[in-house]
């Protein structure tokens, strides 16, 4: 079976949105586009070369692949997978693409990513995709969270964990510290939530 994996940047305030610059995704007025910049190093250079090379398919909403269509084939040379990886986009309103392998996905995407799962093939990677990633947790289809944890607050913006997000246990399977304070953790699933008295 198939793992979804999401992977983000996230603020300590859980907030996802336009990591990367400042055109990126203005809406809600958006003012801090870009934020993850001040913090780049090799450790979380490394961490990220080392997830990008493995196996993996996209899925990813519409407004992430807009973005991400006339960028990546001009930049082959810094991420050779994801030009040749299926990219699975959940869209009501596009149908087609040049970049090529690209699947469009309408409807019921909960229902479309869960016959997804089943089938063979890597593991699905989630990048941004703020508005897909709440259907996918709200019908319990997250199998791990890759995070890089930026020690900065942003105070608004679109968050990782809205409402909705079914309660569930992770273990971290692996993390690691950058030289400026980025968190980057691997979350996995571990069952149900357990209670108890302290």
């Amino acid at each position: 079976m198939r793992k979804v994996t999401v992977l983000e940047h996230i603020s300590l305030d859980g907030v996802i949105q336009a990591p990367g610059g400042p055109d990126e995704d203005t809406s809600g007025g958006f003012a801090y586009g870009g934020w993850i910049a001040p913090y780049s190093d090799e450790v979380l250079g490394t961490a990220l070369r080392k997830q990008m090379n493995l196996p993996f398919d996209l899925l990813l909403g519409r407004t992430t692949f807009d973005i991400w269509e006339p960028f990546w084939p001009q930049h082959a040379d810094e991420w050779p997978g994801v030009n040749t990886a299926t990219k699975y986009v959940a869209s009501n309103t596009r149908t087609s693409s040049k970049w090529q392998p690209s699947v469009f996905l309408s409807g019921d995407i909960a229902e479309k990513v869960t016959e997804l799962k089943q089938q063979p093939g890597p593991d699905l990677n989630v990048w941004g995709s703020g508005n897909l990633l709440q259907t996918l947790m709200k019908h319990d289809l997250v199998d791990a969270f890759w995070l890089m944890i930026y020690p900065i607050t942003l105070g608004s913006g679109k968050r990782l964990f809205a409402d909705g997000t079914i309660p569930a246990a992770f273990k971290v399977t692996e993390s690691t510290v950058g030289s400026n304070g980025v968190i980057v953790a691997n979350y996995e699933r571990a069952g149900a939530i357990t209670t108890g008295s302290s």
